[in-house]
């Protein structure tokens, strides 16, 4: 049987840019700057897309969708979320979650069949083009703070609309592929033993501070279902190139002691082979042999810039032993391939 993802995929879409960061999630950002990021990317070379309704409740995909509804269709490929809608109030609460954005939306959680289908009907209007790739379901997850029953609940909703739902607009050619987009692995091992799905969204669980879960538990079951995974937050949210924060939610700047351990044994032998840390992260989610595309954040030209050289760069194959041989990495885990002599 076939790889779906892998046929979408092509080598032109396997390094991509993602919506959070042009959400102001993080930090505010204006049109201007989140313009100037996006034809930077596309000026190196990036032809692949993530946003999410989510991100900035609304505003990435409108900044997104601002850039590419200039750009052919054809040349691209992009991906959003589903699950989550959102509606203009007077008295919206966006302030409580992305106080950045300045969105004058409420989100709605709809993981039903009808929900799917208004998402990404709205997600295209938003975005002002005519079609989406790939959609993702978005956070249904333990670790997702704001459902007010739970995640397991909602995930039970859209096990019997979004994915029956999806799997119909995939085989009617309305989308190309669907999975789900989540942080933790469960999800991802639940959606491929309850429905069909052909790539999911694998955020911050497979970076160089933490991979042994989905070396060991995730990619075995990936690999057999013949299902594959784009990769996100290898920088865990910017923390292994030096970000006060590490993953996501309002308590992100509590970082585990454990992080910043390994992140300091990590900096010490990339120091003694001369190695940008940044850059070996980047390489080492990327090489993930079920990976068919590695999405990183950018607030700014210069970033997205400066990510897209890190996939070029060469790092010797002493490094990579180094770290196998402190432990730093999984036995199992796939490495970057050595650089050409």
């Amino acid at each position: 049987m076939s790889n779906r993802a892998r046929q979408i995929y092509k080598p032109d879409f396997r390094f991509g840019l993602g919506g959070v960061s042009l959400g102001n999630e993080f930090n505010k950002h204006t049109d201007k700057d989140a313009e100037a990021t996006l034809e930077a990317a596309w000026a190196v070379g990036i032809r692949y897309f993530d946003v999410a309704p989510w991100y900035g409740f609304g505003l990435s995909e409108r900044r997104f969708g601002h850039f590419l509804h200039n750009q052919k269709r054809e040349d691209y490929l992009l991906s959003s979320k589903v699950g989550k809608l959102f509606k203009a109030s007077k008295n919206n609460k966006h302030a409580e979650i992305y106080p950045l954005s300045d969105s004058p939306n409420d989100v709605v959680f709809d993981y039903t069949a009808d929900g799917v289908r208004r998402s990404i009907e709205d997600s295209l209007q938003r975005l002002g083009v005519d079609s989406l790739d790939v959609a993702f379901v978005h956070d249904i997850s333990p670790d997702f703070a704001f459902f007010p029953n739970g995640w397991e609940e909602q995930y039970k909703i859209a096990s019997k609309g979004a994915f029956p739902a999806l799997s119909k607009m995939r085989d009617e050619g309305i989308i190309q592929a669907w999975g789900i987009g989540v942080n933790t692995p469960l999800p991802i091992l639940k959606v491929m033993e309850d429905a069909d799905p052909d790539v999911c969204l694998c955020a911050r669980q497979y970076s160089l501070i933490d991979h042994a879960s989905a070396v060991n538990e995730l990619f075995p079951v990936v690999r057999k279902k013949n299902v594959s995974l784009v990769i996100g937050s290898s920088l865990n949210a910017g923390f292994i190139s030096g970000s006060p924060r590490y993953n996501y939610g309002k308590e992100n700047f509590k970082i585990p002691t454990a992080a910043i351990e390994k992140r300091d044994k990590l900096r010490a032998v990339a120091a003694r082979y001369g190695v940008d840390l940044r850059t070996a992260a980047l390489q080492f989610s990327a090489a993930a042999d079920v990976a068919v595309a590695l999405v990183v954040g950018a607030r700014s030209a210069e970033q997205i810039q400066e990510d897209y050289n890190s996939l070029k760069a060469k790092i010797p194959s002493d490094f990579w032993a180094e770290l196998k041989h402190q432990g730093l990495i999984e036995p199992r885990a796939s490495l970057p391939a050595s650089p050409e002599l």
